[in-house]
């Protein structure tokens, strides 16, 4: 394809979305796999809903994810300013040349009356100001009324234009509200300000929410109103929680920052939402961007909504962590052991060891530790082992002799257990059980029984070993 320019246009209210990432990476694939420009540009517009740092927070969480962008705030190039604020001035002049051609109007409702003729049952603005003459606007100015720019659509025949994922969409225009294109602030809406920014920044492919696929054809009124090409549309469903409620702040985790909290890579979180509405044609679940880029096709968009599932995720996380070197689950890792209080003081370097194919994200780690100070009192049950043929009696039996053992000779434990098994009659199952049992308490624990000896320590064990034995 020629001449592939897209675009990632995200409002600077908070932490970027799940969903937002997810378009943002679409568009970002879209243009490389077709050796385009991924352009960044940021809608500030909305003064009402800006946060203060949120503009940090879009440029870190998309150069984390790896979506360095060829144009933007920081980058410039030929196309800026990047910034909508930065632009007012544009889109003024714009809508003027509307109001001229009369595909828009001064409206001077006041926000009272909009209230009151929906109260009565209008499901859209009634078009009052639509009528008043050039002397009745400009006297109305004048005099310090506050005023909107709306864009007039017509209110006989259809628009109709094709979406690259679901098709041909036609919409009656009578089904069309008059947008206001310029605020009473003097700041554009979104309605008005991307199809300016899209068509001046050559924008070629507009890839967004469904939530935008009945509206689409209101912007491509105003694309005609001026005489421009329409850019290619791509619209993507929702992620969803479950079946009926979308993906949502305020229904727990769901931006970016979030997951990375709780112990993701950040590689597994771009593969995961990349799969959020999108399936390679291979199948695969597993792979680097630089592979999406490969496989990335319209054709593989889908058309149905797609449910958040986080234990699909924490599996594909966990296998990304299988594939990280001892050291760097260690230095992962790090942070979540520091917070980790009963942990300070034992060798986290072997614990990484232990704990790397265990660990489905990093915030287990305190879960998959919780064992080593829930020793005392732990339910002697758990000496008891169907398939081992053990239980306490048995244990008490062996429990002097492996104490003596770990006193004697602990740094060749495990052959020492091994040879203790084949002196005593045992089978090594059993001993090795009621030993890993004794001095942990636990069912399950990330290392076997000389593996959480050597975690332990000597002395550490001795002292576990004994207060088991003086429980029996």
């Amino acid at each position: 394809m020629d001449n592939v320019r897209t675009r990632f246009a995200p409002s600077p209210t908070g932490y970027l979305h799940i969903g937002g990432l997810r378009t943002a990476l679409y568009a970002y694939l879209f243009a490389k796999k077709n050796n385009g420009k991924f352009i960044l540009r940021i809608e500030d517009t909305d003064l009402e809903r800006y946060v203060d740092g949120a503009v940090e927070i879009i440029y870190s969480t998309m150069r984390e994810a790896g979506l360095n962008w060829d144009e933007g705030p920081d980058v410039g190039r030929d196309y800026g300013p990047y910034i909508q604020t930065e632009r007012k001035d544009i889109y003024l002049k714009y809508a003027q040349i509307l109001v001229e051609q009369g595909d828009a109007y001064y409206c001077f409702c006041t926000k009272e009356r909009l209230e009151e003729i929906h109260k009565n049952g209008a499901t859209k603005y009634d078009k009052h100001c639509l009528s008043l003459s050039k002397e009745e606007i400009q006297r109305r100015i004048d005099a310090g009324e506050k005023y909107v720019i709306r864009q007039n659509i017509p209110e006989e025949g259809a628009t109709t234009y094709h979406d690259l994922v679901f098709g041909d969409i036609t919409v009656e225009n009578k089904d069309l509200e008059d947008n206001v294109l310029i605020k009473s602030d003097g700041m554009p809406t979104y309605n008005f300000a991307n199809v300016i920014d899209d068509h001046l920044m050559n924008i070629t492919y507009v890839i967004r929410g469904v939530e935008y696929l009945s509206s689409t054809p209101k912007y491509n009124l105003l694309y005609k109103a001026f005489g421009w090409d329409l850019p290619n549309y791509m619209h993507l469903q929702p992620i969803m929680r479950d079946a009926t409620h979308k993906l949502s702040k305020r229904h727990g985790d769901a931006s970016y920052e979030d997951f990375i909290k709780k112990g993701y890579l950040k590689d597994a979180i771009v593969n995961y939402i990349a799969l959020l509405g999108w399936s390679p044609k291979d199948n695969r679940e597993k792979f680097t961007l630089e592979e999406m880029v490969e496989l990335f096709s319209v054709d593989g968009l889908s058309k149905s909504q797609s449910i958040f599932d986080e234990t699909k995720m924490r599996w594909l996380n966990s296998c990304y962590i299988k594939d990280l070197t001892d050291e760097q689950f260690y230095e992962y890792a790090l942070p979540f052991y520091e917070k980790v209080e009963y942990l300070k003081g034992y060798d986290l370097k072997f614990l990484s060891t232990l704990l790397k194919n265990r660990c489905e994200i990093f915030s287990d780690i305190e879960k998959l530790t919780q064992f080593m100070v829930e020793f005392d009192g732990y339910d002697l049950n758990l000496l008891c082992n169907a398939k081992w043929k053990t239980d306490q009696a048995l244990a008490k039996q062996m429990l002097p002799d492996l104490i003596q053992l770990c006193e004697e000779n602990f740094d060749g434990l495990h052959d020492g257990l091994v040879a203790y098994a084949e002196r005593a009659g045992y089978k090594k199952g059993q001993v090795l059980w009621v030993f890993r049992i004794a001095i942990t308490g636990a069912q399950n624990t990330p290392g076997g029984a000389t593996e959480m000896a050597e975690l332990f320590g000597k002395e550490e064990v001795i002292r576990r070993l004994n207060d088991t034995f003086n429980r029996l």
